[in-house]
This record gives C-alpha cells, structure tokens and sequence, in this order.
C-alpha cells in the first residue's frame, strides 16, 4: 500500500506541475505555439500523461485488485496514444524540438 501511495503522490505532482507549465506557456496577449521546457517535460512530450498514468497505477498497485489495474491499463492505453500524437505534432512543428525527448515514459518511449 506505502508503495502505491508514493507512486500515487509523486505522479500527481508530476500532473500537476505539468499542467502548470502547459498553462504558462504564454504571456497574456501572446498567441502562436511553444515547446514547454522545464520539469518532465526535459523528458518526454506527455509530461502530464506521463503523472496521470503514475498516479493510477500506483493507485492500482495501493488497491491491489484487477479493476484498479485494468484502469491503470486503459489509461496507459488511452494516454500513451495521446502522448504520442503530441510529440508527432511537436516534432512537426518545430524544427528546434529536443531529439532525445521521449513520447510518454522517461529514457524508454
């Protein structure tokens, strides 16, 4: 359960931190697309999917039932799709996007 509950913990303020530097990409008044930097996101292009995905299977692994795993499954499933989609569309878009970022999982994918 203690180990369950720290991957739930540690991947919800990866979520949470995440998301604050997807909102404060831009100044009031700018328009036009960025590459978000600092954080996860020197890792991998779904740094939010990636603390989502954290959050439920340690949450998964603090329940230890089938549900809580196939949630945990669908998730990984359904954001690592989403993940993926993102770091076509940024290595699209910007020439100068990070080579070495991965899509959803540090140093793996």
């Amino acid at each position: 359960f203690s180990a369950g509950f720290v991957g739930w913990l540690i991947g919800m303020a990866i979520n949470i931190h995440s998301d604050h530097i997807l909102r404060n990409l831009r100044k009031p008044g700018e328009t036009g697309y960025k590459i978000p930097r600092g954080g996860m996101f020197e890792y991998v292009s779904g740094a939010n999917f990636f603390g989502e995905i954290l959050e439920w299977f340690g949450f998964a692994l603090a329940c230890c039932t089938i549900e809580s795993l196939a949630f945990a499954l669908c998730t990984l499933f359904i954001l690592g799709s989403r993940a993926r989609q993102h770091h076509l569309w940024y290595l699209e878009k910007f020439e100068d996007y990070p080579k070495d970022r991965k899509i959803v999982m540090p140093f793996v994918y």
